[in-house]
């Protein structure tokens, strides 16, 4: 993303320049002195080192990002024979969401799904919440179970009742 926004920065700086260029206009960098100063500057001057320098470091950064894997997209169902099959990070978290929300006592819920866990808080005006956590976690396990993931994670909830 990073690296997109820096070349689309970089082009429209030079479109700017050609623009003004054929309209007769001065530039805002001036072609001539650019060259000028890059014609003027040897190989082993600072500002080329660090430019140098910098340049291999976003190499490197932007290797890394390549290599290291990040949170996967899509989450693996169950395989069926001959076929791929998973789900999206987004609608299973906003389908999980759905379930603890409609939970009878519960009025707000909030879930973060992770690698191996789901975690809910869930809201309630009662005052005694003995059970609600279980019936929550019960829903869920039901709802992951009709999702049929490959490697279904672990529900934790966490009950915050009216004081």
């Amino acid at each position: 993303m990073l690296t997109a926004l820096v070349l689309l920065a970089a082009c429209a700086f030079v479109v700017t320049a050609l623009v003004q260029r054929l309209l007769g206009v001065p530039p805002v960098l001036s072609y001539d002195a650019v060259a000028a100063r890059v014609h003027d500057t040897s190989w082993n001057e600072l500002p080329v080192l660090v430019g140098g320098g910098a340049a291999v470091l976003v190499g490197f950064v932007l290797l890394a990002a390549a290599l290291l894997r990040g949170r996967p997209v899509v989450l693996p169902l169950v395989p069926e024979p001959g076929f791929d099959t998973g789900t999206t990070r987004h609608g299973l978290r906003t389908s999980l969401r759905a379930t603890a929300a409609h939970v009878d006592g519960v009025s707000a819920a909030a879930l973060k799904l992770r690698r191996r866990t789901v975690r809910v808080k869930v809201k309630t005006q009662r005052t005694r919440t003995d059970g609600l956590a279980d019936a929550v976690r019960s829903a869920l396990e039901t709802r992951l179970g009709q999702v049929d993931l490959a490697t279904p994670p672990r529900v934790r909830v966490r009950v915050r009742g009216a004081r």
